[in-house]
C-alpha cells in the first residue's frame, strides 16, 4: 500500500496566525479541533508533515531555539492527542533572500519527500491558508486544499476574483478539522 501524505502549513492552518508573526511558546495557540484533527489523520494510517514559512528568524523577530519551543510545545499537544508530525520542514528565510525553500517554491516539499522517502504524487495533499500555500503544493506536484482559516478568508476572495487561473476548482474547507473530517468517514 502507498504511503498516505499530507503535508500541513503550520500557521493559519494548525494554529492562530498573527501579522505580527507567532514569536513565542506562549503566543502559539491551537486552532479549534486542528490537533484532534492531526490526530484522526493519524490514526487513520496518514503520514503527517509541516511545510512552514518562518521569517521571523531572518528578521530576528525569534532564534531557531525559540522556534524549536514553539514546535515542542504543539507536537506535545497533538501527541497527547494520539497523533504524531513525521516531519517539520521551515524556511527560515526572508522573502528577499532567494532561496529555493521559501513557499511558493518547492523546496519544503522536497525537503519532506527526501526525509521520509516517500515519493511526492498528486496523491499528496497540502492543506494552506494562503495563496502561496497553494502554488507551493501546485510547483511541488501536490494536491492544493485551502482551509478558510488563518489567511484563509482572504485568499478565498481572492481565488473567486481569479477568473481562468490555475488555482481554479481546488477544494475549499472551512477548517483542518471539516477537512478531516470529509476526509476520513469513521468506520
Amino acid at each position: 500500500m502507498d504511503t498516505k501524505l499530507i503535508i500541513l502549513d503550520r500557521d493559519g492552518v494548525i494554529n492562530y496566525d498573527s501579522d505580527d508573526y507567532i514569536k513565542s511558546p506562549a503566543e502559539w495557540n491551537p486552532l479549534p479541533g486542528s490537533i484532534d484533527a492531526i490526530a484522526t489523520l493519524t490514526k487513520a494510517g496518514y503520514t503527517i508533515a509541516i511545510a512552514t514559512n518562518q521569517s521571523g528568524l531572518a528578521r530576528k523577530y525569534f532564534t531557531s531555539e525559540t522556534l524549536s519551543a514553539m514546535h515542542a510545545k504543539m507536537l506535545n499537544l497533538i501527541t497527547k492527542a494520539g497523533g504524531k508530525i513525521d516531519h517539520i520542514a521551515y524556511c527560515p528565510h526572508g522573502p528577499k533572500d532567494q532561496c529555493n525553500c521559501r513557499k511558493p517554491k518547492p523546496g519544503l516539499v522536497q525537503q519532506i519527500s527526501q526525509t521520509l522517502n516517500i515519493p511526492i504524487s498528486t496523491e499528496t495533499l497540502f492543506i494552506g491558508d494562503s495563496i502561496s500555500d497553494l502554488n507551493a503544493a501546485l510547483n511541488s506536484g501536490c494536491t492544493p486544499v485551502l482551509v478558510k482559516t488563518g489567511k484563509g478568508l482572504k485568499s478565498f476572495v481572492k481565488l473567486k476574483q481569479l477568473e481562468n487561473s490555475h488555482l481554479n476548482g481546488i477544494a475549499v474547507y472551512n477548517s483542518l478539522s471539516d477537512f478531516v473530517n470529509t476526509l476520513v468517514t469513521p468506520k
